[in-house]
Parts: structure tokens; C-alpha cells; sequence
């Protein structure tokens, strides 16, 4: 059908000056192409709802630029599914997965925050004073759902080092055969460089990098996406130190009742995606 090839473009195509199609603009598109001589927004959207077609809607992607990229993510799905090198982990063996979350802000409002009403939604003043920012550093166990984090004024070296000091000089990391920390490729951890750091101080520590630009395979930011909508959004707080004691707080009240993450993109999901990648190079990876 004509309508639903022309919801099936982008809209520079046809010279319009839009970002995305909504359901009016199709109807003065198809009503300029000579199409229909009139037609509503209603039957278009029923007719663009027998294919699920959503023009108006948007996703973000990203294309793998990693040119090893399936056999640097490979390593790290079998890490998810309990597997290193062919061979399923021990009960000694432990998989964190471990990033920053870098500039969260402490937005001081000009009027204080009002809590909800009946039918009146919490409300938050627009204006703000800005009271700094800081670095949440965090360590999610796959296995076990438990979270480690600390807050720093900044990311690097030394502070990522104190987050690794933090889990593997306690039980029971300490004394394990082997602890894999899955990280991307941040200056704090990058390269064979940050290996032999870790490994010199920790001699059961495996460090395991994601491919470049991989940030959807690392489980700890699952858990960021938990503390953005629970914890920073909106962003109301009277100090920085304020930021930390929540961020650290919330990490108690979540590991009441966390689970491990319910991971289904596994070896033969990533080896389906690349196939259908090298089968149309328009296609990219999530983000």
C-alpha cells in the first residue's frame, strides 16, 4: 500500500522538513502526493497499525566499529551464561561487571520540591543552582546481585583501582579462585596496560574488555538505569554529599530484594545479529 511505503521513509526523502512522520503529516503527504483526495489520521494509523508501523517513533543505534567485535563480546556473553574457555565456572569463581557513571549533578531548586496531590503530579521548580558533581563507581555481581559503589570527585586510575581495592580485599573475592571483572574500554581500565596493573595486585583478578562502543553488553549498566529513574530523576538534592548518601543508601535498599539479572542475549543471539549485519550493512547493534 502507497501510505505505508511513504510511513516507511524518511521524510528528506520527499524534501519535507521533518525529523520523523506523525500520523497529521502523513495525512497532508499523501493528500500532496495525489493519493487520496481525503483521508483521516484514525485510518491511517488503523492501517499502519496491521504492521506495527510507528513512524512517529524513534530508537538510537549504533554500528559495531570494533573489528573484533563478536570475538571480544563472545568471552563475555559465556561469562553470563557461567562459562569461561569451553568450562563452567566453579562455586569460587565470581563475574563483576564494572563501570563508571560520570557528572551526576547536585541540582539545588530555587523552591522546594511539592509532593504529590490527588490529581496533581509531584512538582519540581525549573530553576536551579548547580552544587557540583561527582563519579559514581559500581560493581555489579552477576551471580550473586550484589552491588559494590563508591563515590568520587572524579573518574581515572586511582579512583577505578580503590573500587576493585574495595571488593577483592573482602571475602569472598579475596580467597577465590578467580574474580572476571567485565569493563569497557575507559581510560581507567583500558588495554593490557590496566591487565598487568591489577593482575600484579590481585593474582586471581581476569580482566575481560568489551568490544569498543559496547556499553549495552555490560550488566552494570542496568543497574545505572535503576538509579537514574529511582535515585537521580528528578534531581533534587540540597549538597553533593547529599548525591552520595542517596546513591549509597539506595545500593542497601536494593540488594534487599535484588535478583540476577534475567540476561537472554547469549552466543548464538550475537552470532544471529552478525550474520544479519554482514546480510544488510544498513542494520547496526542497539545501543
Amino acid at each position: 500500500m502507497q501510505v505505508k511505503a511513504i510511513a516507511c521513509e524518511l521524510p528528506k526523502e520527499s524534501g519535507q522538513p521533518l525529523s520523523r512522520y506523525s500520523g497529521q503529516d502523513l495525512v497532508r503527504e499523501v493528500a500532496r502526493r495525489g493519493i487520496v483526495a481525503n483521508i483521516s489520521g484514525r485510518t491511517i494509523w488503523r492501517w499502519l497499525d496491521q504492521d506495527a508501523i510507528r513512524p512517529w517513533q524513534h530508537r538510537s543505534w549504533i554500528f559495531p566499529r570494533d573489528p573484533d567485535f563478536q570475538t571480544r563480546a563472545e568471552p563475555v556473553l559465556d561469562l553470563y551464561q557461567g562459562i569461561w574457555q569451553g568450562q563452567t565456572l566453579g562455586a569460587h569463581d565470581f563475574v563483576l561487571s564494572a563501570d563508571e557513571k560520570t557528572s551526576i549533578q547536585a541540582r539545588i531548586r530555587l523552591h522546594p520540591t511539592l509532593p504529590p496531590q490527588p490529581k496533581q503530579p509531584m512538582r519540581v521548580e525549573f530553576e536551579y543552582e548547580r552544587g557540583g558533581a561527582l563519579a559514581y563507581l559500581a560493581a555489579w555481581d552477576v551471580r550473586r546481585a550484589k552491588v559494590f559503589g563508591r563515590c568520587e570527585s572524579t573518574t581515572g586510575i586511582e579512583p577505578f583501582g580503590r573500587l576493585v581495592q574495595q571488593v577483592m580485599e573482602q571475602e569472598p573475592y579475596k580467597n577465590a579462585d578467580r574474580v572476571f571483572w567485565i569493563v569497557d574500554n575507559g581510560s581507567s581500565h583500558r588495554g593490557d596496560a590496566a591487565v598487568t596493573r591489577l593482575q600484579s595486585a590481585y593474582s586471581n583478578i581476569h580482566l575481560v574488555h568489551l568490544p569498543v562502543h559496547a556499553s549495552w553488553l555490560n550488566q552494570v549498566e542496568i543497574y545505572f538505569s535503576i538509579i537514574q529513574r529511582k535515585v537521580l530523576t528528578p534531581n533534587d538534592f540540597a549538597s553533593l554529599q547529599e548525591v552520595a548518601q542517596r546513591l549509597l543508601a539506595f545500593q542497601d535498599l536494593y540488594e534487599r530484594a535484588a535478583k540476577p539479572f534475567e540476561w537472554k542475549f547469549t552466543r548464538a543471539d550475537l552470532q544471529d545479529l552478525m550474520n544479519r549485519l554482514n546480510n544488510k550493512p544498513q542494520l547496526a547493534l542497539a545501543a
